[in-house]
C-alpha cells in the first residue's frame, strides 16, 4: 500500500477505508460525564463534560475515529442547547464545564453561530468553558463566543505533533507557524489554551515516536498551552489498520507514555494529562495494570513518582 501524497487523495482514501457511523439524535448529547482535574492552581476541580452531537469536521486526519459519533448534515438551530440542557439535568454541579463535539466549535456547520448566546446562557454560572476547535477556525466567532460568557474561555486544539514532515502526512490542514499565529491570537485575547498531543503517531517508530512527543510537548508548552493530553494513538478508524498492515503504524508502549509525561512533569510548565480513555488496550508488559494506575496518579498530583522499573519494559540501567 502507498499512502496517497496529496490532500485530496488522502481524503477519499482516508473516506474508503471507513465503516458506518453510530447513528445519533441531533438533539441527544452522544455521551457526559462528571470528573475531577487539577487545575492552574494544583487544586481539583470538578468538571461536567458533554461530547455534543453535531456535524463531521470538514478535515480528514488519518487518525481520527471521532466521524463515528457525528451527524452527515448541518447541526439544527437549537439542538446544542437542547443537548446541553439534557446532560445538566442529569449531572451533579462542578466548576467548569468541557463542550467537546468531535470536530470543530467555532464551524458554523457543527454549531450555529445563532446557538452561542443561547449556549452561553446554559453554562452561566460556570467558571471556566473549554470548547475543541481546529486551529485554522479560530477567530472572530471565538472572541464573539468569548464576549457572551461570563467565565473564563479555554479553547483546546489539537497539535498532534510538532514534526512538520508528519503533521503534514497526518492531513491536519494547518502548518507549524499557522498553530503558532493562532496560540499568540489566544493569549492576546486572555483566552486559555489547551493541546492535544499524539504519543507515537503513525509514520513515527518507537523511539521517533518518544523522541518526538517530547518535542511536541515542549513546542506546545513554549506557544503557550497551560494544558496538555497525551493520546497515546489508537486504531479502529480504517486508516490506522490499513497502515498497520504495512509497518507504517504501530501503537505505543505504556513505558515510552510514561516517559513523555515524565517529561513534561519535569519542566514544570503546564498542566499535563495522559489520557486515560480505553489506556488497557496498550497493556504490553506484566507491570501495566500498575504502570497505568500511576500515571492516573501522576494526573491527580502533577508530581512525579519514583519509577517503576521492569525487566521487560523499563529496565535499570
Amino acid at each position: 500500500m502507498i499512502y496517497p501524497a496529496g490532500t485530496r487523495d488522502r481524503k477519499l482514501w482516508i473516506e474508503g477505508l471507513r465503516g458506518e457511523k453510530n447513528l445519533l439524535s441531533p438533539w441527544l448529547p452522544v455521551h457526559y460525564l462528571h470528573e475531577e482535574e487539577i487545575g492552574p492552581n494544583l487544586a481539583p476541580v470538578t468538571v461536567n463534560t458533554l461530547f455534543i452531537a453535531n456535524k463531521e469536521c470538514a478535515f480528514r486526519c488519518v487518525m481520527c475515529d471521532l466521524w463515528k459519533d457525528t451527524l452527515d448534515s448541518d447541526t439544527p438551530l437549537g439542538a446544542v442547547p437542547a443537548q446541553i440542557d439534557y446532560a445538566l439535568e442529569r449531572l451533579p454541579p462542578a466548576h467548569w464545564i468541557k463542550l467537546y463535539n468531535s470536530g470543530s466549535f467555532f464551524d458554523g456547520h457543527a454549531i450555529p453561530v445563532s446557538d452561542y448566546a443561547a449556549i452561553a446562557e446554559k453554562v452561566r454560572g460556570f467558571e471556566r468553558v473549554i470548547v475543541e476547535c481546529h486551529p485554522r477556525l479560530i477567530g472572530q466567532r471565538t472572541l464573539l463566543f468569548r464576549d457572551m460568557l461570563t467565565a473564563k474561555l479555554e479553547v483546546a486544539m489539537g497539535l498532534e505533533t510538532a514534526d512538520g514532515a508528519t503533521l503534514e502526512k497526518l492531513n491536519k490542514g494547518f502548518t507549524l507557524q499557522q498553530f503558532e499565529e493562532k496560540c499568540k491570537l489566544l493569549q492576546s485575547e486572555n483566552i486559555a489554551i489547551r493541546v492535544f498531543l499524539l504519543v507515537r503517531p503513525p509514520f513515527h517508530n518507537e523511539i521517533q515516536g518518544l523522541e518526538w512527543a517530547k518535542r511536541s510537548l515542549d513546542f506546545a508548552l513554549q506557544a503557550g498551552a497551560e494544558v496538555c493530553c497525551l493520546i497515546p494513538v489508537r486504531g479502529g478508524n480504517g486508516a490506522m489498520e490499513a497502515l498497520h498492515a504495512c509497518g507504517q503504524y504501530a501503537p505505543p508502549s505504556l513505558a515510552t507514555l510514561e516517559k513523555v509525561q515524565r517529561h513534561g512533569l519535569g519542566g514544570k510548565h503546564g498542566r499535563i494529562f495522559v489520557d486515560g480513555w480505553g489506556l488497557h488496550q496498550f497493556a504490553d508488559c506484566e507491570c501495566s495494570a500498575e504502570r497505568i494506575r500511576r500515571m492516573m496518579d501522576m494526573n491527580q498530583s502533577q508530581q512525579m513518582l519514583p519509577v517503576l522499573h521492569c525487566p521487560q519494559c523499563w529496565p535499570k540501567v
